[in-house]
């Protein structure tokens, strides 16, 4: 899959989880990097020039708040006037809250669709053009929790499902235009997303291995597994593959 090189790959979320920058680098690719926080996404524009080949150019580091409309307008320019286009687009930033019907909050309910949600959908629609340019690629990170219903994360559960039928619809929508939508659906995944969402290290711990028990293969995923699914669906190796949902769910 070293046709990643010199593709200009946008992350979002790169700063935490998945993110999935480091394998990007590492195939070559020219990336520009976005999340919340800088001292993070600068760690990790570091990884990427440390395992990335010799020539490469320094990733795009681009803080911003992607629930602001203005943010994601300037993340899209920015990264197209440092490289002159886009090849591929992984939706990678989400949040997740833990409540039920009877517990979510409007506010809690709101901060995870516009995260999960809107901000996928505006970045999405911005980048579109630009990707019909280079008949380029999508992928949305997802989540086993799109298509297989888990109690006491309701707004994550149905936000995730939104995400599984924007990537249908876009992937039907584009193709006639050369452009591949695909999402990536893990299971639990050794990411800092449960104590991000305020989970105590304990309460972290005690959710890991109870997930070790309900994955068939005995674990949950390191991030690295999720992110060759995601440079995978990003490849020339998937090139007859669009509105896929691929579960890494162990």
């Amino acid at each position: 899959m070293n046709d990643l090189n010199g593709k200009v790959s946008l992350i979002t979320g790169a700063g935490s989880g998945i993110g999935a920058a480091k394998l990007f680098a590492r195939r070559g690719a020219k990336l520009s990097l976005t999340g919340r926080n800088e001292v993070n996404l600068q760690r990790v524009g570091d990884e990427c020039v440390r395992v990335g080949p010799t020539n490469a150019q320094r990733p795009l580091i681009v803080v911003a708040d992607l629930s602001c409309e203005a943010d994601v307008t300037n993340l899209v320019d920015t990264t197209v006037n440092k490289f002159g286009q886009l090849d591929i687009l992984v939706n990678n930033a989400g949040n997740i809250e833990f409540a039920t019907i009877e517990t979510t909050s409007l506010e809690q309910y709101d901060r995870v669709m516009s995260v999960n949600v809107r901000t996928t959908f505006q970045l999405t629609m911005l980048c579109v053009p630009r990707l019909i340019a280079t008949r380029g690629n999508i992928v949305n990170v997802s989540s086993i929790a799109g298509t297989r219903s888990e109690p006491g994360v309701l707004a994550y559960c149905m936000s995730k499902s939104t995400v599984d039928q924007m990537t249908a619809c876009t992937a039907l929508e584009l193709a006639s235009k050369g452009v591949q939508v695909n999402s990536v659906n893990p299971g639990a995944t050794a990411t800092g997303l449960f104590s991000r969402a305020g989970m105590s290290d304990e309460q972290c711990a005690r959710l890991m291995e109870h997930s070790r028990g309900t994955h068939p293969l005995g674990r949950v995923a390191d991030p690295e597994e999720v992110a060759q699914a995601i440079a995978f669906l990003a490849s020339s190796s998937a090139s007859f593959i669009t509105g896929e949902h691929l579960h890494v769910d162990g």
